[in-house]
């Protein structure tokens, strides 16, 4: 089956195989372009422990499944947390590292978190917003310099940044910076907000696009399941000029792992013809 070409499948979608095996099982269902999940206790599909030895074995992998990747989905830690000299340092090694592999296997962009995984603030929610953006920025300059962008999913529902304002304030201080925003229907709608309403404040800034479905309070269900307005989304999308890609990441919990399959290709045949197939110039030559 022939998916449109805009259209990718996370890792994390089948985290509980092993890379090989999840890459393997992502292009038998179709699918010929992928996210890497590289979020550790989430997917383990790269070793949060990441050196030159780790990023080669991971490196090999992905390029001898022949399939394209967009994105390298990471974690630094937590971006709003004031560091000590030696976590700086480690912090840097451990970017470094995410990026040598993105550019390695031919990624566009790393994509970054919104702060630490609890809606509070560790300080005042203006001091975070301030510190995860700098951190944002200084990871965007170092990515410029290795030849990849840096893209960050601004509103992420169990993050610092989990609804709609708050993406606002975080995106406000990103402007014309590089870096690029990521948009999750699923992460937007358990919020209690729009797709329509994203698009509408950040078209601009969007680099990528996640697909799953959600209620509010709930990201993890399959596409159908949840009452996302892929449609009104998608159609938003397509109207404000949107040139990127999409990505499945179908991390849900209404499906056994042996029917994961099944649902990605579900999803993919129902989302695939509304995409239509304008692409960004960049990889036009790649894909037709």
């Amino acid at each position: 089956m022939t998916f449109n070409p805009r259209l990718g499948c996370s890792t994390i979608s089948f985290r509980h195989q092993r890379l090989a095996d999840a890459l393997a099982t992502i292009r038998a269902a179709g699918f010929e372009e992928v996210d890497l999940g590289a979020l550790p206790g989430v997917c383990d599909h790269v070793p949060f422990v990441l050196d030159a030895d780790a990023v080669g074995a991971v490196a090999e992998t992905v390029l001898s499944s022949g399939l394209r990747v967009r994105s390298v989905n990471g974690d630094i830690g937590d971006l709003n947390r004031v560091l000590s000299a030696h976590e700086r340092a480690a912090r840097r090694e451990h970017l470094d590292m995410l990026l040598s592999l993105t550019r390695a296997i031919g990624a566009r962009a790393l994509v970054l978190p919104c702060g630490a995984l609890d809606h509070e603030p560790l300080r005042s929610l203006d001091q975070d917003l301030d510190t995860v953006a700098a951190e944002l920025i200084a990871a965007s300059d170092r990515a410029r310099e290795v030849g990849v962008e840096l893209w960050t999913e601004s509103l992420h529902f169990l993050r610092l940044c989990w609804n709609i304002d708050r993406a606002a304030r975080l995106t406000g201080r990103l402007t014309g910076t590089g870096v690029g925003i990521v948009m999750d229907f699923s992460h937007v709608t358990a919020s209690g907000g729009s797709p329509i309403d994203f698009v509408d404040r950040f078209g601009p800034a969007i680099r990528h696009v996640h697909l799953r479905d959600a209620v509010p309070g709930n990201i993890r269900l399959s596409i159908g399941n949840g009452v996302a307005d892929f449609a009104g989304g998608l159609r938003a999308l397509a109207e404000s000029g949107y040139r990127g890609h999409f990505s499945l990441e179908l991390e849900t919990g209404d499906v056994t792992d042996a029917e994961r399959p099944a649902a990605a290709v579900a999803a993919a045949s129902v989302l695939s013809p509304l995409l239509g197939t304008r692409t960004d110039p960049a990889l036009h030559s790649l894909l037709f």
